[in-house]
């Protein structure tokens, strides 16, 4: 049986020391900042970022080259691997159907994972399917796992601003407008490859409030046999907003203990984009045993 490669992107916040402690690869993906071109956790940090977000930046992500995929991609078939690619959603990024177009000229030796997770769920795919490998699963048999279990996860993001949304164009400037006003602190859900709208509150502990609330609902219906059987994790991230998240952590370890409750990186720079900092966000994920 061919050895199995993992790859991925850092839009799944697996940093490029985390991914070569985990012997995996993991492509860096490429912004545009006031026209000059910057590649996470390569040539851009979580403090640059953020520093370029503050001085009103004209901030834009992009896909990764056919280049640099590809290139990866022949370094490790070299000595006859298959691999196992993990993008960010193809509901919110053009880099998943890119792939599957270039792996058609592999062969079968590279399988890509159109599971539709982003982030934090993303990260957790990852991690399954380093537990497939090590198992002994084909990338055919990861592949098809992943793509069978890819509803088995939760993500609620709480924002502080919605100028972020606005600059993107997921939101019109009298919407913003409105909900600045009123002090709106949008919760977003993403379930499968939509990034919705879920609930408007006021202040930051109602959004809290609602995403335990969520997060409680999902746990006790859609996944109630996976708590059961000790395979759900629950997994707080943020951006720029590290002691708010460090408090939810303590009250969601308290709310769901019979879940692993884990202290996330911050968000990808490539999330970040799109809803600024301020942001705290939790996920369940089901664990692959």
């Amino acid at each position: 049986m061919a050895n199995v490669k993992i790859v991925t992107d850092s839009n799944s916040g697996i940093t490029q020391k985390e991914a070569e402690k985990l012997g995996i690869s993991v492509i860096p993906m490429p912004f545009l900042i006031d026209g000059e071109e910057y590649f996470e956790d390569i040539s851009l940090t979580q403090s640059q970022f953020y520093e370029h977000l503050k001085a009103d930046a004209n901030v834009s992500t992009s896909q990764p080259s056919v280049s640099s995929v590809t290139e990866l991609w022949e370094s490790l078939l070299k000595d006859g691997s298959e691999i196992v690619h993990i993008p960010m959603s193809s509901g919110l990024s053009e880099s998943c159907h890119t792939a599957e177009n270039l792996s058609k000229q592999y062969q079968g030796r590279v399988h890509v994972v159109d599971n539709q997770r982003i982030s934090i769920t993303q990260k957790q795919s990852v991690f399954d399917a380093i537990t497939l490998k090590n198992q002994g699963k084909s990338a055919a048999e990861i592949k098809e796992i992943l793509l069978r279990t890819k509803f088995d996860s939760s993500i609620y993001i709480s924002l502080d601003t919605l100028k972020y949304l606005k600059k993107g164009g997921r939101l019109t400037p009298a919407a913003a407008l409105v909900g600045t006003l009123l002090r709106i602190k949008p919760v977003l859900q993403i379930q499968g490859e939509k990034l919705d709208a879920f609930k408007k509150v006021h202040t930051l502990k109602q959004a809290k409030d609602v995403m335990v609330a969520a997060i409680r609902s999902d746990l006790e219906t859609r996944f109630k046999a996976y708590v059961e059987a000790g395979e759900m994790t629950v997994a707080v991230a943020h951006t720029a907003n590290y002691e708010e998240a460090a408090l939810f952590h303590e009250e969601l370890a308290a709310a769901f203990p019979r879940c692993k409750v884990t202290f996330a990186d911050p968000l990808s720079l490539s999330v970040s984009c799109h809803i600024g900092p301020g942001a705290l966000a939790v996920a369940c994920s089901r664990e692959l045993k």
